[in-house]
């Protein structure tokens, strides 16, 4: 049997941090989901007890589970981890099991619960890449075993992806994979090759998808449509800005009721932003950096390749989704649809970020000691 000191061993500033984010992350969500209230058909009780029940109880047992299973296993089971999360991403496009909302075909409907496997891909595709650099660092200057395979090992999870279509997940593990793969060394006339791919994949969406043109037409241009595609950055904005220095206090927002879209969701931290204002803001982004700075910490001290590229990829897919969904509602960049991890409303995106964290810490539970 393992102690729970044991369990919860190997980096206390990285747990600590966590911990914080998890158990505030539900407080958080608690008071926003009360702004459902004023919404017709709102289900707050199945809501809250998915995110608590499936997100943090479910959360915590992979927490658990990522934390003790030995590195080595995770190693060897990362093609056939990727391959799962892969078939069980493409699940959502049988008919009977994949619910389509929103304009999107994300989800799998088991009846008592609701999946979004992207969540799941992308831990897949983090220990996939992680699994094929360790075993061609040495190689990566040869396009046969760097800038080809990486390229194919990235593109069929986005190409999937962009069917259902889930743009900013597509993005997300882009921008992941493509971290991992310089700091495994790639040579940098690679990143010119990428960042091309990047911009000609971008113009194709631009241009077949009119709800990702808009965005980034409401981005240069928010004031446009107030009532129409502006009015989430809008009402995003104005929650922010009135919460001030020190914020209304917690469960205070205004917004939240009728106003701003998915307060429990997307617009989390507007909500959290009017509640705790620009201090409390500062203490969130702070936990965020405080995460990544200690996750590739502990990935730079990993006993092998493979351990520590697969931290660094889950630390940089934690604070990366975190920045975008910020940036986001504060319109530094366009809306994306992204989560904030450990806070928004989505029981697999809660569940799959405590895996994360549970296997960054079993990475520094058996760092190298110097």
């Amino acid at each position: 049997m393992w102690k729970l000191s044991r369990i919860f061993s190997g980096d206390k500033i990285f747990l600590t941090i966590v911990t914080i984010l998890a158990l505030g992350g539900i407080a958080i969500f608690s008071s926003a989901t009360l702004g459902l209230l004023a919404r017709a058909n709102a289900n707050i009780g199945h809501t809250a007890l998915i995110q608590i029940i499936f997100g943090l109880g479910g959360g915590i047992g992979a927490f658990v589970i990522f934390r003790t299973v030995p590195l080595k296993w995770f190693r060897q089971a990362a093609p056939w981890l990727f391959i799962a999360s892969l078939l069980l991403t493409l699940a959502v496009f049988i008919p009977g099991i994949g619910t389509h909302a929103y304009g999107a075909t994300r989800w799998l409907n088991l009846r008592f619960i609701t999946l979004q496997p992207a969540e799941f891909l992308k831990i897949g595709v983090i220990f996939l890449v992680a699994w094929y650099l360790a075993l061609n660092v040495r190689r990566l200057a040869d396009y046969k075993y760097g800038l080809i395979p990486f390229s194919i090992i990235v593109g069929i999870p986005s190409l999937i992806l962009l069917l259902q279509p889930n743009t900013s997940t597509t993005l997300l593990i882009g921008a992941t994979s493509t971290a991992m793969y310089f700091a495994a060394g790639a040579p940098y006339r690679d990143f010119l090759a990428l960042i091309i791919i990047a911009i000609v994949a971008l113009g194709v969406v631009l241009l077949v998808r009119p709800y990702a043109l808009q965005r980034v037409t409401t981005f240069l241009n928010p004031t446009a449509h107030p009532q129409g595609s502006g009015y989430q950055i809008q009402q995003s904005l104005i929650a922010i800005g009135a919460g001030e220095l020190t914020g209304r206090g917690f469960g205070e927002s205004v917004q939240k009721f009728d106003y701003l879209p998915e307060p429990a969701g997307d617009s989390v931290f507007a909500v959290f932003a009017e509640e705790f204002g620009f201090i409390g803001s500062l203490i969130l982004v702070a936990l965020f950096l405080a995460l990544a700075a200690r996750g590739i910490a502990i990935a730079g001290d990993s006993p092998d390749r493979f351990s520590g590229f697969a931290a660094l990829g889950f630390a940089w897919l934690i604070a990366f989704q975190a920045f975008v969904n910020m940036d986001a509602m504060l319109g530094v960049m366009p809306l994306t649809g992204l989560p904030l991890p450990f806070i928004s409303h989505g029981g697999t995106a809660l569940l799959t970020v405590l895996a994360e964290a549970g296997f960054i810490l079993n990475v520094a539970a058996h760092r190298k000691t110097k």
